[in-house]
């Protein structure tokens, strides 16, 4: 019995997975960002509808990011302390390998398709990379600027998650598509966790950081006067 906990984007995500199967899912999305009022909560239910107590997970596994800094670190550090205190493994995955692998094991998409999963890291940026159909082979994740002409190679191309909407009015003909994708969620944990704990990719609880990507910077507040 793994815990899953997915909190780098509005998506506020717990879920608890038996082998492959999804047992429980509780999530919830807000603009507010409710990942600190929520998030334990989220937890505690979760056990609940299944039954059974801390004690009785095996592993804890959560979304590294990129993406909102307070929600990676609330997450993050509530599965280290879990991890630490359980003495259980940890694992992890970034959010746009979570939302590759759900578009991945849940469409079918043609041998020439090019996935490009995308976390809205706001104005006109995104966390994205690009798994190429034809390789079987994903980019490095990269804070990319979007503009007409960001993908303009062959493709088809197939975008989903809460940074694809901004190509929208960008991307126009036949070979750009959106799938209907928006958060990356715990759930998504079960398309790779098998894989992880065959090849004990483990994380160490002491050193594990998020995966911010960029480096945080503060908003001046706009003053009153």
């Amino acid at each position: 019995m793994i815990l899953a906990l997915e909190t780098s984007t509005k998506n506020c995500s717990v879920a608890l997975l038996e082998g492959q199967e999804l047992k429980v899912l509780i999530e919830a999305q807000s603009d507010q960002y409710i990942h600190s009022e929520k998030l334990h909560l989220f937890i505690e239910e979760a056990l609940k509808q299944a039954q059974i107590g801390p004690q009785d997970l095996e592993a804890v596994a959560v979304g590294s990011g990129p993406g909102s800094y307070t929600g990676l670190r609330i997450g993050v550090s509530t599965a280290k302390a879990l991890a630490y205190s359980l003495n259980i493994p940890l694992l992890s995955a970034k959010g746009p390998e979570l939302l590759l692998a759900a578009v991945l094991y849940e469409h079918d998409l043609p041998p020439q398709a090019k996935l490009h999963p995308m976390i809205d890291a706001r104005r006109m940026e995104v966390y994205t990379m690009t798994y190429n159909s034809d390789t079987g082979k994903s980019s490095e994740i990269e804070a990319k600027v979007i503009d007409a002409d960001a993908y303009s190679e062959e493709g088809p191309h197939y975008y989903f998650g809460d940074g694809a909407p901004k190509l929208k009015d960008l991307m126009a003909g036949e070979q750009h598509h959106f799938i209907d994708l928006e958060w990356p969620s715990a759930a998504h944990f079960k398309y790779l966790l098998r894989q992880k704990i065959d090849q004990k990719d483990f994380e160490d609880i002491a050193y594990f950081e998020p995966f911010y990507l960029k480096a945080f910077q503060a908003i001046k507040p706009k003053s009153l006067f």
